[in-house]
């Protein structure tokens, strides 16, 4: 007898392992495999198109202060080599403004632009930007900071950056004098650098993608993981999966929350790859430093002529209502894993409520009662039965005793007594099972969005963090004890104490979890518990218990 016992205790565990790794499979986002089939000779001349380019030399700041963020240029190379983000505290201290690029010893995080003759050289090696001064401030719509270069073999080149009001897009553009009796032909190189570390306040419970994206309209959305350049790079290969040419797109890292990335081709303007298609590059470098960018053909310059080349770089937060009109499809950045397809729309819903309502935290608490409600056939046929389940409980307990340890006898007494009820006891998971994937998308949606980051509702300051007074994840724990009253109770001993013990076992994980999405999971419980209650009274009323 105890044997069968514990044969059926270890299929369990073994169902529940099963149903958990599944779970983990659908949440968490595999890394793209390369394709093996893809040209080796045509990878090797593309990142050959593109140079690795110099060693990062210490830097000769020029600070530019606007009212959204903090930059810092080197003025030898031009360079944009800091970034803090005035609007957005750090995720260890508030105190603090959250720095998005940096140049420090312990992370580097950067944004270069270059330029490349016919033979593939840089232009400006040798040579050293100057500025009219090193500090600058916004005062006004827009700013232009001016960095020129020593005219080289008859080539002027300045670069401009320049920096408006409110925006996170900073416009980066050489002008090029061709003074020179011959034309004169280049290229653009424009790329992100940055090392692998983990993202400020990544831990067990809040890790999502960090590392290089880029989307084109042939090859969609992709992100292209630092293990797979790892492996190109020991290997001496290029066989990392993501599209090599493009017309029109973006390309740069993203990380929680916030996103560097270079325009291709800016909402409702032109694409800066009209001289022909631009030719895409990411990859580790010698220097550790991973690479994200592209090369652009630039018409040729006639003797004596001027060029201006402006591209936008994008350094910021990824709040749709910024980045949906900065490039076409730059909400993707948005890192939902596998489970886009459904939080896509539900973060649309999400948001038309702010709109409506004009509070993160409010918005939340209707968009569960929301999707409560358009869930409501699948959830009271699974409460249906659970309530079943419940009101025979005893019944179920006096055919135990009745037939002793005669599992045969027992096994058909019970089936009979089902039949006789009109009871599936398995008739409450296949509608929990097509409501999970609505789950773990609003479980994304909500621990994805920057818009929850530094929004108030209640006592909570921000509901991108964990609730400072505990109080959500103490409501979270008390709600799942009580629906535990209200299911049928387990048959089994060890499986009444797990039901007891997985409400602290999950309030004390809640406890690190952002306080929007405790919320979320606390109002979804109060309407469980009532839609259960109600179905319990009333399965009660009707079933016949002898």
């Amino acid at each position: 007898m105890e044997s069968n016992n514990d044969l059926k205790r270890m299929m369990a565990f073994a169902v529940v392992a099963v149903i958990i790794l599944l779970a983990w499979e659908f949440i968490s986002p595999r890394p793209p495999q390369p394709e093996q089939a893809a040209s080796q000779e045509t990878a090797a001349q593309q990142t050959a198109a593109a140079p690795a380019g110099t060693d990062l030399a210490p830097t000769k700041p020029i600070t530019v202060t606007t009212d959204t963020l903090k930059a810092v240029i080197d003025e030898n190379s031009g360079d944009l080599r800091g970034l803090d983000l005035l609007k957005h505290n750090a995720t260890s201290d508030a105190s603090k403004t959250f720095t998005l690029l940096s140049d420090s010893r312990e992370h580097k995080y950067l944004a270069q632009s270059l330029l490349i003759d016919a033979k593939g050289n840089y232009l400006l090696q040798d040579s050293q930007f100057k500025a009219a001064q090193n500090s600058y401030t916004l005062n006004g719509d827009k700013l232009e900071v001016r960095l020129s270069a020593p005219e080289t073999d008859g080539i002027q080149v300045d670069k401009v950056y320049t920096f408006s009001k409110g925006s996170y897009v900073i416009d980066v553009r050489f002008d090029i004098t061709n003074n020179t009796a011959e034309p004169l032909k280049l290229d653009g190189v424009y790329r992100v650098l940055r090392d692998n570390s983990k993202p400020e306040g990544s831990g067990y419970f809040n890790q999502t993608y960090a590392g290089p994206v880029v989307f084109t309209p042939e090859g969609k959305f992709q992100k292209v993981q630092f293990g797979d350049l790892d492996d190109d790079f020991t290997s001496r290969r290029d066989t990392a999966d993501y599209q090599r040419t493009a017309q029109s797109g973006w390309i740069g890292f993203t990380q929680h929350y916030f996103t560097t990335v270079w325009i291709l081709q800016p909402k409702d303007g032109n694409s800066i790859c009209q001289n022909g298609a631009c030719l895409l590059d990411i990859k580790r470098r010698s220097d550790n430093l991973y690479s994200a960018g592209v090369r652009v053909p630039l018409p040729a310059i006639a003797a004596g002529q001027k060029l201006s080349v402006p591209v936008e770089l994008y350094a910021g937060p990824q709040e749709y209502s910024v980045i949906t009109k900065v490039a076409d499809d730059l909400e993707r950045v948005k890192d939902y894993g596998r489970t886009h397809i459904v939080a896509a729309p539900l973060f649309q819903l999400l948001n038309w409520l702010h709109g409506m309502v004009g509070n993160w935290g409010w918005s939340i608490v209707l968009l569960t009662i929301i999707v409560k409600t358009l869930l409501l056939p699948l959830t009271n046929a699974s409460y249906r039965s659970m309530a079943k389940m419940r009101a025979v409980a005893p019944k179920l307990e006096m055919l135990k005793k009745q037939h002793g340890d005669d599992r045969m006898a027992l096994q058909q007494a019970m089936m009979k007594m089902y039949k006789e009820e009109k009871i599936n006891p398995l008739g409450g998971c296949l509608p929990m099972l097509l409501q999970f994937p609505v789950f773990i998308g609003l479980y994304w949606v909500l621990f994805a969005s920057v818009e929850l980051r530094q929004a108030s509702w209640g006592w909570v300051a921000d509901l991108a963090r964990p609730d400072p007074m505990y109080i959500l994840p103490i409501l979270m724990a008390i709600t799942m004890f009580l629906q535990t009253r209200l299911s049928p109770p387990p048959s089994d001993p060890m499986q009444a104490k797990m039901m007891k013990i997985m409400p602290l076992v999950f309030s004390a994980m809640f406890f690190f979890f952002p306080a929007g999405l405790v919320l979320y999971y606390v109002v979804n419980n109060l309407l469980s518990m009532a839609q259960q209650w109600l179905i319990n009274r009333k399965i009660a009323a009707t079933t016949r218990v002898r």
